[in-house]
């Protein structure tokens, strides 16, 4: 069962074929985590700017976890730096 809001899939499962994505395979619940995280740590609007750039990642060979990893990484060391 996921933890994401159910009307999630069918939105892919349209939105798809209107990009020409045959098999939309979407990580969703990592991505909503990876842009979650982003958005509190950073600030919000940099929450789907990063969910673009894991698919430019992805588009590229990287995967999503990745991607979502690294940004974590990132995130981390900003924290680091932050702390007292």
């Amino acid at each position: 069962m996921s933890t994401y809001p159910p009307g999630l899939d069918p939105w892919v499962a349209e939105l798809a074929p209107a990009l020409g994505i045959d098999d939309p395979s979407v990580p969703t619940e990592l991505l909503l985590d990876v842009t979650r995280d982003v958005a509190h740590s950073v600030l919000r609007p940099a929450g789907p700017i990063t969910t673009y750039l894991i698919g430019v990642a992805v588009a590229n060979g990287m995967a999503a976890e990745t991607a979502a990893a690294r940004i974590q990484e990132v995130l981390a060391k900003q924290s680091d730096r932050t702390d007292p």
